[in-house]
C-alpha cells in the first residue's frame, strides 16, 4: 500500500509540474499572439483547466510536505504535548472538510457535466473533478498525518 501511495505522489508531483510548465506557456502564447492581434481563445481556456488542476494538486503536494502556511503564534508556548493534541484536532476538522467538499464536488461535477468550455469541447465537469481528486488525495495525506501523530504522541520531539 506504501508503494501505491508513494507512487501516487510522484504522479502527482510530475503532473501538477507539468501543467504549471504548460500552462504558463498557455499564457505566454496567448500574450505573445494577441500582440499580434491573433486570437486563439483555446489557450486561456487551456490554461484555466491547468490552473484548477495544478492549483488543487499543489495544495496537496504542500500539506503533505507540510509546507502550507499555519499560524502557531497561539500554541507557540504551549507544551509540546498540548500542541501534538490540538494538531491531531486540526487533522480531523480538515478530513472532515475535505470530505465534505468531496461530497459537494461531486455533486456539482454531475451538475456541469453538460457544461463545456466555450472553445474546446471538454465538460466543465473536469475542472471540477479537480478538486476532488486533490480532496481524496489530502483525505490519505491527512489520515496518514492523523496516524503518525497517534504513533508518536508520546514520544519526545
Amino acid at each position: 500500500m506504501k508503494k501505491i501511495y508513494n507512487a501516487w505522489c510522484k504522479i502527482e508531483v510530475a503532473a501538477c509540474g507539468t501543467g504549471f510548465v504548460f500552462l504558463v506557456l498557455f499564457v505566454f502564447l496567448s500574450a505573445i499572439l494577441r500582440f499580434f492581434r491573433i486570437s486563439m481563445s483555446w489557450n486561456i481556456d487551456m490554461a484555466l483547466f491547468l490552473l484548477s488542476w495544478t492549483a488543487f494538486l499543489g495544495a496537496d503536494i504542500a500539506w503533505r510536505g507540510g509546507q502550507l502556511v499555519g499560524i502557531d503564534i497561539v500554541t507557540r508556548k504551549l507544551s509540546k504535548r498540548t500542541q501534538k493534541f490540538i494538531a491531531l484536532i486540526i487533522y480531523i476538522v480538515v478530513f472532515f472538510a475535505l470530505g465534505v467538499f468531496i461530497v459537494y464536488g461531486i455533486n456539482l461535477a454531475w451538475q456541469e457535466r453538460v457544461r463545456t468550455y466555450q472553445s474546446i469541447p471538454i465538460p466543465y465537469s473536469l475542472v471540477t473533478l479537480s478538486m476532488i481528486v486533490a480532496s481524496a488525495s489530502m483525505c490519505v495525506s491527512t489520515a496518514i498525518k492523523f496516524y503518525d501523530g497517534i504513533v508518536n504522541f508520546n514520544k519526545e520531539a
